[in-house]
């Protein structure tokens, strides 16, 4: 089946710009108009993600070259654009910023989805040399079509009056001018914009209302329609009741991929526990524990204060239960979590892995980047980034394999086996690749 709708991703030159203030804006504006929006993410951010959900009240996809096929990516965007009445793909760094080059890239995504960029340039302290800059842009690669021009930080009437020349003079619509907004500009700091804070807090109805008209959205969704093939084949069911457990709660377990809970909604009855809560204890009848990253070392007390909770995942462990534990997921199997050395403050966690981790100031060392490795004739694939670092470890627990950099460049992440437990610093993409292959012949299972 063919639609025609408007579709497009987000893009600016640069990190820090504003494409991010302007995706969400544009999401919550166009749902509110009660159009239907899908909104997607280039990249591995499991972070704003969770702004496009609230802003569209429906969930947001990760599209990725890295981590899934061109295929897969495709599959992906048109099985949620099937029911979408706008898709609108926030992209990643600037446009052109991959793991090599332009690979991995916003305009990369363009290209293979075929869709139209909307360019987000932050017009701040410069006029018309901004046309030098968006020159390039439209012409650097020419399979990106820059569909329009979105400026932001707009000082003033006569500003806006010279920016629209820039679009005149290039052929290239200006699709708005938002103005300099402190509200805006204070909860671009902190990931993104929270449209159902009170009046007090700077975002309003009346705010809202003054950026929509900055902006021509008729416009912008004239400009951008493309027809889609929405034709996909329907998942096949798998002959499974499982019961699968995941780990998810505000902080200390949130960093999940939409396509996974896809993925594992196939296979039986998905149900969310948090760990916090003591009450939550893991069943003897789990098919598979999953625990997703986050943030446990801001909720390291409250983590600790739910014994049961502890030992149940620990004896789902022991007895053989099929595990995944990703960055704040496997930090929580540590034996103990440190926050500070000096006082020494620790708290235990499950203590499945003989291993502290500790999450102080003094121990904060960025780990970022994307990671590959090959796991039991699968070809694994995902992305790094944490704080906190192992400083002590059992000399029999080491990594089951050799991980890997964008460049193919072996890194020290190490992934941990034990029984049917699979843990990782990697927040790993499995919504191609599947998981359930990864538990056999495994010892002791």
């Amino acid at each position: 089946m063919i639609r025609n709708i408007p579709q497009f991703l987000i893009a600016a030159p640069t990190s820090g710009i504003g494409k991010t203030t302007v995706s969400r804006l544009l999401m919550t504006l166009l749902t509110q108009k009660k159009l239907r929006v899908q909104p997607y993410k280039c990249g591995p951010d499991y972070i704003d993600t969770k702004y496009h959900e609230k802003a569209c009240g429906i969930p947001s996809y990760n599209l990725d070259p890295f981590m899934a096929s061109e295929q897969h990516m495709h599959e992906v965007y048109v099985s949620h654009a099937k029911d979408a009445d706008v898709c609108i793909v926030e992209g990643m760094m600037g446009m052109f910023d991959g793991y090599d080059r332009s690979k991995g890239s916003s305009a990369e995504i363009a290209k293979i989805l075929n869709l139209p960029v909307v360019l987000v340039v932050n017009a701040k302290s410069a006029a018309y040399s901004l046309a030098a800059m968006i020159k390039g842009y439209l012409d650097f690669d020419p399979q990106v079509e820059v569909a329009g021009v979105i400026f932001n930080q707009v000082g003033s009437d006569r500003h806006e009056e010279m920016l629209r020349e820039i679009c005149d003079d290039l052929n290239v619509p200006c699709l708005g001018c938002l103005r300099k907004f402190d509200a805006l500009k204070e909860e671009s700091r902190h990931l993104g914009l929270d449209f159902s804070r009170k009046d007090e807090d700077g975002i309003t109805e009346t705010l809202l209302k003054q950026l929509d008209a900055q902006l021509n959205l008729d416009l912008l969704l004239q400009i951008t329609r493309r027809e889609v093939d929405v034709t996909t084949e329907v998942k096949k069911n798998v002959s499974l009741s499982g019961n699968i457990w995941v780990a998810c709660n505000k902080e200390s377990f949130s960093f999940i991929y939409a396509e996974h809970l896809d993925y594992l909604n196939q296979f039986g009855t998905v149900t969310f526990f948090d760990p916090e809560d003591n009450s939550a204890v893991v069943p003897d009848n789990v098919d598979l524990l999953y625990l997703p990253g986050g943030y446990p070392e801001n909720r390291a007390l409250q983590l600790s204060a739910a014994p049961r909770v502890i030992d149940s995942v620990k004896a789902h462990i022991e007895r053989g239960g099929k595990t995944i534990a990703e960055c704040g997921g496997m930090m929580y199997l540590a034996s103990e979590l440190v926050m500070c050395k000096d006082p020494y403050t620790a708290f235990k966690m499950v203590d499945a892995l003989p291993m502290k981790v500790s999450a102080c100031k003094d121990d904060m060392r960025l780990a970022m980047g994307y990671r590959s490795f090959d796991f039991r004739g699968v070809k694994l694939r995902g992305h790094e980034f944490h704080y906190s670092r192992i400083i002590e470890q059992d000399e029999k627990l080491a990594s089951a394999v050799q991980v890997y950099n964008a460049k193919g460049h072996p890194v020290n992440t190490a992934v941990f086996c034990y029984k049917n437990l699979i843990a990782s610093y990697t927040h790993l993409y499995w919504g191609e690749t599947g998981i359930w292959s990864l538990f056999e012949q495994v010892p002791g299972k």
